[in-house]
């Protein structure tokens, strides 16, 4: 597998998916979910709205890191690939855990704790929204023999294959259907939302847009297909958001003469899989057509958006402690959470991470 050439439509849909993570996690605080700082009065609406875009912003973010694992896998062997891994991914995990979560937890709990200290002589540690960098180390681990089948000659006729479904009409929409299957077949063993490894239902779904992220980076014609299909792919994502919220505002006492509560669930997950990967899809398709051009700005902001992704939680439940105590609509402590937490983390990374050897290795960044 030769080195590949930069795509620089894959590098503004990370800084777009992280981003949207970051808006996200600005909105938790107020849409009456379970979040470490809760506002006294949530919004319906917001809830509404946010429980959509949950559909496809990690989907987005695992599948376009499958591509980057095999992209960065291309240069090396096994063993540096791993060594690689490890340190753009275990370091922060573990310098993370160490001293950037702990900052959640404490003003999470600020009534238990009597001191910041007393955090650490408690050992009271968590990953909280570093999960995604644990799961993803498993994963690229995991899945090297995956890697390795699809750099050998071996693949050539299973990459074939492949392409010639993904060349179809619906073949790129059609594999919404083993993504249904398995996360539908796991949720009943693994009903939980948790984002824990072994919460298998989540650890597989976000695993399948892993893999095809490293099947489309190595068959290259299904990039081509991506493109040649985003039209039609849009369409199926538009036709899948009216099912979703269709299903999502039905009453359920419409719903109970003719579905059982397990039954009700396994079309919720479907018509969760079905808008998760016709957006994936169709935004593959059109970023090549719109993001794919030689960038200076998405060359920083790719280099910056990992320690962006490592500080914005924390930096967000600091914020989000001092402001759901304000007295005001939540429209203007969301934008009050938005402007001022934006530019501190930027602040941060600017002065604090991007000029230091140390900081810039133990935040997964490349030394200059």
């Amino acid at each position: 597998m030769t080195p590949k050439i930069r795509r620089y439509d894959l590098d503004w849909l990370r800084v777009i998916a992280i981003l949207a993570v970051y808006f996200h996690h600005i909105g938790m605080p107020f849409n009456g979910d379970d979040f470490h700082i809760m506002n006294k009065d949530s919004s319906k609406l917001l809830d509404d709205i946010m429980v959509f875009f949950e559909q496809f912003r990690l989907p987005l973010l695992f599948l376009i890191s499958g591509t980057g694992t095999i992209f960065a896998f291309s240069k090396r062997t096994w063993i540096q690939f791993v060594k690689e891994r490890s340190v753009r991914l275990i370091i922060p995990l573990v310098f993370g855990v160490l001293f950037i979560v702990p900052l959640q937890t404490f003003f999470e709990h600020r009534e238990t704790y009597t001191s910041y200290w007393e955090l650490y002589t408690n050992a009271d540690f968590g990953i909280n929204h570093l999960w995604f960098i644990g799961n993803l180390f498993w994963m690229s681990m995991c899945t090297i023999p995956l890697i390795l089948f699809l750099k050998s000659s071996k693949s050539n006729t299973f990459l074939k294959l492949f392409e010639r479904f993904t060349a179809k009409r619906f073949g790129l929409f059609g594999l919404v259907i083993p993504l249904s299957l398995l996360f539908i077949l796991l949720k009943q063993y693994y009903p939980s939302y948790d984002k824990d490894l072994f919460n298998f239902s989540s650890t597989f779904f976000y695993g399948f847009f892993f893999v095809l992220g490293m099947l489309f980076a190595s068959a290259e014609s299904t990039w081509l297909h991506l493109k040649q299909y985003r039209k039609l792919n849009f369409l199926l994502f538009i036709f899948s958001s009216l099912i979703f919220y269709a299903y999502y505002f039905v009453p359920g006492e419409w719903l109970a003469p003719y579905l059982t509560n397990t039954q009700g669930w396994m079309l919720w997950y479907l018509v969760c899989c079905l808008v998760g990967w016709s957006f994936v899809i169709t935004l593959l398709g059109y970023g090549q057509v719109w993001l794919n051009k030689k960038s200076q700005l998405v060359q920083k902001l790719n280099e910056a958006i990992y320690p962006f992704y490592i500080l914005h939680q924390t930096v967000i439940v600091v914020f989000a402690y001092y402001i759901v105590q304000f007295d005001m609509s939540i429209g203007l402590k969301l934008l009050l959470l938005l402007i001022t937490t934006f530019p501190v983390i930027v602040l941060i990374y600017r002065y604090l991470v991007y000029p230091f050897t140390l900081t810039r290795i133990v935040f997964g960044m490349k030394k200059k």
